[in-house]
């Protein structure tokens, strides 16, 4: 049952270039900061407490991000799937919320640097063929997006917060 009912004002979608790169690249930034609002200031232990019987919670959802950032624009392997939704006991809501912003800066210096969205993204050996980029872009906007309403679903139980 919330504690206290914090109400924030929706933000509007982003600002971008024209260009279909600028458009996709700041409709996953306004996402990506909209799944960091709603872990960021919440206290242990509700930010690692699971909010429905599957078990996800905020924490699990920046962390499990984090990973699916990482293979979907460096390409790395990514063993355990289910386990990426599971923060360790060692794990800080910062030092989860850092390695997210970190992921998510090196995705943005590979996304950056791609002039052609049909060029290929990296992929772990055992992954099969790589996406286009472009796929990819759409790809982590469709997942950033799914996780993040399951971030706004877990904040509003656990303080009533609402909004971006």
């Amino acid at each position: 049952m919330p504690t206290r009912t914090r109400r924030r004002r929706d933000t509007p979608p982003p600002r971008t270039g024209p260009g279909e790169k600028d458009v996709l690249r700041g409709f996953l930034d306004h996402l990506r900061a909209a799944v960091v609002a709603k872990a960021e200031d919440v206290p242990e232990p509700e930010v690692r407490t699971p909010g429905v019987p599957s078990g996800t919670s905020l924490l699990g959802l920046v962390r499990h991000l984090a990973h699916v950032e990482r293979f979907t624009f460096l390409g790395e392997e990514v063993p355990d799937w289910p386990g990426t939704f599971r923060p360790r006991p060692d794990e800080t809501v910062a030092s989860v919320l850092a390695d997210y912003r970190d992921a998510v800066d090196r995705a943005n210096a590979v996304i950056d640097s791609c002039t052609d969205l049909t060029t290929p993204v990296a992929r772990p050996a055992r992954a099969g063929r790589s996406p286009s980029m472009r796929w990819a872009l759409a790809h982590m906007i469709e997942e950033t997006g799914r996780h993040a309403g399951h971030a706004d679903i877990l904040r509003e139980l656990i303080d009533g917060s609402t909004g971006r």
